[in-house]
């Protein structure tokens, strides 16, 4: 650390006591990035838990003439929230929900409050925040404030500037105030003088400049470029408030706004629309817009591809014939009048002839996962299912909805013209599209080719009367082209506004006005290829290609939807994000913040309290697999070095529990004993939990010997490791399904699939195991292999082949099934489990959820019989090792917490209620939770198993 930023960090803690301000190469490298193209170090990260410690850093980084930069969840696509001097992190303890008033239907909000979060507070009261980006699960208000987002509804609700009332800023000289739709108000009377003088200014620059400013700005409805100073304008009231928002931070930082709601919709239909393509698409708009839509979204089939390839192709369904897309969302007050008009919509569209096809998609889950698509879009337009990869930078123009069509010709003709290919999605109704494009800006001959095609685009843009921004700011990717679009009186009307809030150009410079260079600060380089164990076949650089799927969207920071991320939904702390993980890897290959390499403990830190629940491979748009990644780290961290005890204890949990089990009862007997504390110490293994009880090999054999059932096997059931050691009634149950189902099985035991060794980085063990039992699988036999133990399963599907790398290994994965995915595909057509309960409580194994995509025991329940499957979305928390490991004990049951522990509070005694969970974790999580309630979750098999008892049976 400087000298100069250790004082600025000592001022700090005489000014603002209990701010938390970090410094270092973690820090650093978390906060580098956004979800854009650009890379910039801070120097510090302070985490504000008011408007009085972001005066504090205000004032003490003027002072050291350092700059600040604001920033809310991290999601801009246009570098508006990375800075050199300290970034202000509002999202981590200014996210309060002030006050909700639903009479004047406005809620005061602090700035780094979730879109989610005032969505469901607000629709309590059947009230809505209109504007909604797709990233509406972790974009923060004050992001959206600072580039005046918009969102899929836009065609109705319009911008975050239509809906804002007051914001709450500080100065870049520290003076708290107030803007609103009448001016600048000083918060402390003995400020008011400073902004009154302040207020001043603004009036003569407007007064100065009437004639750019009523000829160039708000002529589309999503002209975002540039300052917003029409409303500014005597016709408009001298709107401070409105004129603030899009100006990225660079004027002054918002702490806190007083927003608009909207009444919630009683009633919507949803139509989609195929064409042949994304022009024929843009066609149609005019005529959709006649019908008064809340929302006509588009997209091309890249991003429909991607979505079924990463998630099953039931990942997409309700869409009709076509190569592009459109979402016609109608709403009103009553549902058949909106479901008619849908349907006229439809006869309409399809008499015009452009369509390929059309449909009202009347089922919500349905509309739920086109939604998703949707949503999702930026990030899976960045890792393609061809491997391509495609970035920003020009994600964002906008023209007139009436010219969209002929701009999407032109534009299309310069990709070509390029050679480039840009992936399209976007809000076509208020003609903004976004777009995706293949551009290489690692070489300096992809960064001269990406700077001359931007060129041309923003040329483009304007000669068809458009915005280079509709939604995402200018930031660091066009805010040098704004003189393509305005004249050079207004980019100085521009500048002269920011001097007038910021004369010394403290906040967040190198945006809007005196902006760097669209290809300076670049991140993505050319890097060496790292050596790894793990192949990362998807991945054409290996492991320096894999962590760099990371594109910033930030969906790991959604706290619901999904499973990912457990460790940063129960912390709420950038590091335990696996955005901050993938961020913190990246700077790791670079080799430049974080210098140490492979031995680095920032990197060690961050991912620490990463469960390897895998749920990020399948949540994540770009399909970052923070489990593999790292398990590789650990492998090299540690390589000839002492490991973590915990490493060893449960580690080698497959070779000592076979140990163990010729001796089961006297071993059980002593680690229930004070002797058994003693050893969980020593080896790091938490004393809160109760270690599960050994089975014997005697249980083992028996158990083998009942699942035979003398029918022609046509499944192998493997025997896992975690089910031969604690559970082998399980596999006796598994084996008896299978052959009530029609696919009789022979067990196999004896084999394991290395979890254990993959999970704490001993991966030259694991490759060794798993190399022996691929040896045993891969011998001529094609049947499907059946492991009830879920984390196995997708060892076996999954980290085989990428640890091996052979063919043999290959064929060995694709025969791996679960229990749910063999009775989906595989069971006899006439198959009729025996009677089950109407309730279940389900906890669905977080890597059967990542790997087996399309294969879910919810799904497989529902369709059984079972009327209500209660599910917990989420990691148990126990997650193999992790939660058995004594410094993870607290956030394994703060995991729990977020969707399991709620369940099972719902379940009162003597309830006819199941509770299943096929992973032994899982099981042994829902056990320590429950305690002596006598609960006990059962595996599938259990519940299916026709020799069984099962509680709360239907008749």
């Amino acid at each position: 650390m400087s000298d100069a930023l250790a004082s600025l960090v000592a001022r700090l803690g005489e000014t603002a006591p209990g701010l938390r301000v970090e410094t270092g190469p973690g820090p650093a490298g978390l906060y580098a990035y956004d979800a854009s193209n650009y890379r910039v170090p801070p120097q510090a990260v302070a985490f504000p838990r008011g408007a009085e410690d972001v005066v504090a850093v205000v004032r003490a980084c003027r002072d050291a003439g350092v700059a600040v930069t604001a920033r809310g969840g991290g999601t801009s696509m246009a570098g508006n929230a990375v800075g050199p001097g300290v970034v202000l992190d509002f999202s981590r303890y200014m996210n309060r929900i002030l006050d909700i008033d639903e009479h004047a239907r406005t809620a005061r909000v602090e700035a780094g409050v979730v879109l989610d979060a005032l969505r469901s507070a607000a629709a309590l009261h059947g009230l809505t925040f209109g504007p909604d980006p797709s990233s509406h699960s972790r974009c923060t208000l004050g992001g959206m404030i600072g580039n005046d987002a918009c969102g899929n509804r836009s065609v109705r609700h319009g911008r975050t500037s239509d809906h804002i009332e007051a914001l709450e800023i500080v100065t870049a000289d520290g003076v708290r105030a107030v803007a609103d739709r009448t001016g600048l108000h000083a918060v402390d009377p003995q400020d008011a003088e400073r902004i009154s003088r302040l207020e001043a200014d603004v009036r003569r620059l407007v007064d100065a400049n009437l004639a750019p400013i009523r000829t160039e700005l708000g002529r589309v409805p999503r002209q975002v470029s540039g300052y917003q100073l029409h409303h500014l304008l005597p016709e408009h009231g001298f709107d401070m408030a409105r004129a603030l928002v899009g100006t990225e931070g660079s004027c002054a930082v918002v702490t806190a706004a007083t927003v608009r709601l909207v009444a919630t919709a009683q009633a919507s239909a949803l139509l989609t629309l195929g064409y042949d393509d994304v022009v024929d698409a843009a066609e149609d708009v005019p005529e959709i817009l006649r019908w008064n839509p809340t929302a006509v979204e588009g997209m091309d089939e890249a991003i429909v591809a991607t979505m079924r390839a990463r998630r099953g192709p039931d990942s997409v369904t309700g869409l009709p014939e076509g190569r592009a897309w459109l979402y016609v969302e109608l709403d009103g007050d009553d549902q058949g009048a909106v479901d008619a008009r849908a349907a006229e919509l439809l006869d309409v569209l399809k008499a015009r002839g452009r369509t390929t096809g059309g449909r009202v998609v009347a089922s919500p889950a349905e509309r739920r996962s086109l939604w998703r698509v949707r949503e999702d879009g930026a990030g899976l337009a960045a890792r393609l299912v061809d491997g391509g990869e495609s970035w920003p930078g020009w994600e964002d123009a906008a023209v007139a909805p009436e010219n969209l069509a002929a701009y999407l010709r032109d534009f299309r003709r310069l990709l070509a013209f390029h050679e480039l290919t840009g992936v399209l999605y976007g809000h076509f109704g208020a003609g903004c599209v976004h777009v995706r494009i293949d551009f290489d800006p690692a070489t300096d001959t992809g960064r001269t080719a990406m700077r001359r095609f931007l060129s041309e685009a923003a040329a483009l843009v304007v000669e068809h009367g458009g915005s280079l921004s509709g939604e995402h700011g200018d930031g660091r990717a066009r805010g040098e082209l704004l003189e393509v679009m305005y004249s050079h009186r207004m980019i100085r009307t521009f500048a002269a506004f920011k001097e007038v809030f910021d004369p010394t150009g403290l906040l967040n410079p190198g945006v809007i006005v005196a902006p760097a260079r669209l290809d300076a600060d670049l991140a993505l380089r050319e890097l060496p290829l790292v050596e790894t164990t793990f192949s990362f076949p998807h991945d054409e650089d290996g492991f320096a290609g894999a962590v760099r799927r990371c594109v910033g969207v930030g969906r790991c920071r959604s706290d619901a939807g999904g499973v990912m991320c457990p460790s940063y939904r129960a912390t709420g702390e950038e590091n335990a994000s696996t955005r901050g993980r993938a961020r913190l890897l990246q700077e790791m290959v670079r080799g430049e913040t974080v210098q140490d390499g492979w031995r680095s403990t920032e990197v060690r830190d961050a991912l620490d309290l990463c469960l390897s629940c895998k749920a990020c491979s399948s949540d994540c748009p770009v399909g970052v697999d923070m489990a593999t990644y790292k398990a590789e780290f650990l492998h090299r961290h540690y390589k000839g070095r002492f490991r973590p005890r915990s490493h060893y204890s449960l580690g080698w949990l497959p070779l000592t529990s076979a140990l163990v089990g010729h001796a089961a009862r006297p071993v059980n007997a002593l680690l229930r004993g004070p002797a058994g504390k003693l050893l969980a110490r020593l080896g790091g293994v938490t004393t809160k939990r109760r270690v599960p009880a050994f089975a014997s090999r005697r249980a083992v054999r028996k158990a083998l010997r009942t699942a035979r059932t003398g029918e022609p096997a046509k499944t192998l059931l493997f025997v896992d490791s975690f089910t031969r050691a604690f559970r082998p009634q399980v596999a006796a149950a598994t084996a008896r399904v299978l052959a009530d189902a029609g696919i009789p099985c022979t067990a196999e035991d004896g084999l394991c699939c290395g979890l254990t060794w993959v999970s704490t980085g001993q991966l030259s063990v694991a490759r060794r195991v798993m190399a022996r039992t691929v040896a045993r699988l891969d011998n001529g036999d094609d049947r499907p292999i059946v492991v009830a133990e879920p984390s196995c399963a997708a060892a076996l599907r999954r980290d085989v082949p990428e640890l091996l790398g052979t063919d043999a290994a290959r064929r060995v994965a694709a025969r791996v099934h679960t229990l749910t995915g063999v009775l989906t595909d595989l069971a006899a057509p006439d198959w009729t489990p025996p009677a089950l309960p109407d309730d279940v409580v389900l906890q669905t194994h977080c890597h059967e959820y990542a790997t087996f995509t399309g294969r879910r025991p919810r799904d497989l329940l529902h369709r059984l019989g079972v009327r209500h499957v209660d599910e917990a979305e989420g990691c148990c928390g126990l997650a193999g090792n992790f939660g058995f490991e004594a410094q993870h004990y607290d956030t394994s049951m703060a995991v729990a917490d977020l969707a399991l522990t709620p369940r099972l509070d719902t379940i009162d005694a003597g309830t006819s209620t199941v509770v299943v969970a096929d992973g032994f974790s899982c099981a042994t999580q829902i056990d320590h939770l429950t305690g002596d309630r006598d609960i006990r979750a059962l595996h599938l098999a259990e519940l299916l198993d026709p020799a069984a008892d099962r509680p709360g049976e239907t008749s």
